[in-house]
């Protein structure tokens, strides 16, 4: 698991049930897991707090930001920024996944998560500023 580099952001996963903290924390391993793949690592992807839920910013990509509500708890999410196209996008390649409005893709904490699928949301979310001309944001 990559370490930490907040201690705000390490104490909001501390404070989540152990499913919902797992659940995100397996997000936030693909966010750095592509990150390293791109080369940018943690050194280029800031993990902070943004309406006090962890957020990764790239300054290839727009801002991603996950989170649990204790009014929902059987869901958490996975939100972008709503001026682009990511979320159209996302519902056009992957249809079966669950949105609301245009920022957010809805998950359940009962279910595993769909790695394939979240990874190219998170591709595409980190790296929406060079692509953002083409269509489908440059997606295969």
């Amino acid at each position: 698991m990559t370490a930490f580099t907040d201690t705000q952001v390490e104490m909001v996963f501390r404070m989540l049930p152990e499913l919902s903290r797992r659940r995100l924390l397996e997000l936030r391993e693909l966010v750095f897991d592509f990150s390293s793949k791109l080369g940018l690592e943690n050194t280029h992807i800031e993990e902070t707090l943004k309406s006090g839920e962890p957020s990764y910013l790239s300054p290839k990509g727009s801002t991603i930001r996950v989170g649990w509500n204790v009014k929902d708890p059987d869901f958490y999410r996975l939100f972008f920024h709503c001026q682009t196209s990511l979320i159209e996008t996302f519902r056009t390649l992957f249809p079966h996944l669950e949105f609301e409005g245009n920022r957010v893709i809805r998950l359940s904490v009962a279910e595993n998560i769909e790695v394939a699928a979240l990874r190219k949301c998170i591709q595409l979310a980190l790296t929406c500023h060079s692509v953002k001309h083409l269509p489908l944001l440059g997606s295969d």
